[in-house]
Parts: C-alpha cells; structure tokens; sequence
C-alpha cells in the first residue's frame, strides 16, 4: 500500500473478484489494471548469480554447486521489488560481504530490507543477530518467507517499521537501502554515531552530494563511495567515536 493507494496481486484471472471488492467497498474504484508473467513484473529473468562467494538463487532454479565453499541463499522475491540485481543490492551486498570477511560483526540492523536479501547475506557470512525492517508489510511477509526458506529463524528477526524510528536500536552495522526522503532524516538522527558502521545506499548523485555533505560535519569517515553505473550511489562508512 502506498499513502492512498493499494496493489492487488492475483495469480490467475480474477475479473469477478475484483467486481465483487468494488462493490463491496462503495469508497472505492479500479485505476488500472495489468496482466504480465512474474519476470514482466521483476522486469527480468530470476536467474541464480554470485557476490564473491555468495551464491544467491530462486528456489525453483538451483544451479549444481560443486564448490564446497559456496554460501547458497535461497531468494523468493514474490511480487516484493528485489530480486538481488539492482545496483545498489549487489554494491551493499558486495560491502557486507567484505565486512563481515574482515571484521568480527555481530549485529546488523537492515532498513528498507525489502526481500530481505542483505539481511540473508549477513547471516550467511555468520553474523548472529540480524534485524530486518520494511514499512512495507508485504516486503516484512517475504522476508519471513525467505528466513524460514534459508533456516535463519534464529539470526533474523524480521519487523515492520519506519526506518528513522528505529534508529536507536543498536548494531555494528547499519545498512538502509532507501529512498532519500527516508535517508535524509536517518543521517541526522544522533543514534547514527553509535553505529561502529554504516553502508546507506539507494541514493543519485545528486542525493549522495547532499547526504556527504550532512556527514561531513559529523564524526565519521567515509570510506568508499560505490558507484559502477554513474548513476546509483553506495556509500561505505566508520564512525569516529
């Protein structure tokens, strides 16, 4: 649901009960509506593909794995945006993973989590206590969905929330792949410089200079700004304190 507006996804033809809402539900009325294959909406093919050592692939398409230190995850993404390959998943993905290789992080808290993807891989490289937030309940739905499909129940607890409320909880790592409107008030909360680290992605270039531009009066370093396409940003962050 989005402000006024809710999506209705059906799985077959479903002309009569949408009648059937309507009429229901005087307030109401039909804007539009669409008929497409899964991998319309996803706008690709749902193919199995890796982050370094991450293996990441839908249920229904497991490649033969050969190497015994491959670490499988297993991503339904449902109808929920994230099927792992936009740019700014695959660079937090790529900064988790090296991270979590090369730090000891024990908690990650993951706002916008979406499929709950990094969420998955943060528990896959062995982080204990991983968060996942969405305000979006369907997006909280899949995510517990793809915990329980990966065994995580007791490293991921999946919720639903809105990202700048729950700042305050605490981790080693924040990550929040989101819009700007929501990163904006993030940045500012005082709670960000209790995070040892933070990886803030979905952001343009124009974004991202204002977002710089907020953190440089605040105790931290920026320690890489990701952006492959020349168009979506990832940036990679320490806090000084």
């Amino acid at each position: 649901m989005e402000e006024e507006i809710s999506f209705l996804f059906f799985s077959s033809f479903c002309d009569d009960v949408v009648e059937q809402i309507l009429e229901k539900n005087k307030g109401i009325s039909l804007v539009d509506k669409y008929e497409m294959t899964g991998e319309q909406w996803h706008g690709d093919k749902i193919e199995p593909y890796y982050v370094n050592d991450l293996c990441i692939y839908p249920p229904w398409n497991k490649p033969a794995l050969n190497d015994q230190t491959i670490k499988e995850i297993l991503l339904d993404p449902g109808v929920v945006f994230g099927t792992g390959r936009h740019q700014t998943t695959e660079d937090c993905l790529y900064l988790i993973h090296r991270l979590c290789t090369n730090h000891r992080i024990k908690s990650v808290l993951d706002i916008g989590t979406g499929t709950g993807l990094l969420s998955l891989g943060a528990a896959a490289l062995d982080c204990k206590r991983v968060m996942a937030c969405d305000f979006n309940h369907l997006a909280v739905k899949t995510t517990l969905n793809n915990i329980r499909l990966n065994g995580f129940e007791d490293r991921i607890l999946a919720f639903q929330a809105k990202g700048e409320e729950i700042m305050s909880i605490p981790c080693d790592l924040l990550v929040a792949n989101i819009h700007y409107d929501v990163m904006r008030h993030m940045i500012e909360s005082p709670f960000l410089l209790e995070k040892k680290w933070f990886i803030l992605s979905g952001l343009l270039n124009s974004e991202t200079k204002k977002v710089l531009d907020s953190l440089s009066r605040k105790n931290v370093h920026i320690i890489e700004r990701r952006c492959p396409d020349g168009i979506w940003n990832t940036l990679l962050g320490k806090t000084l304190c």
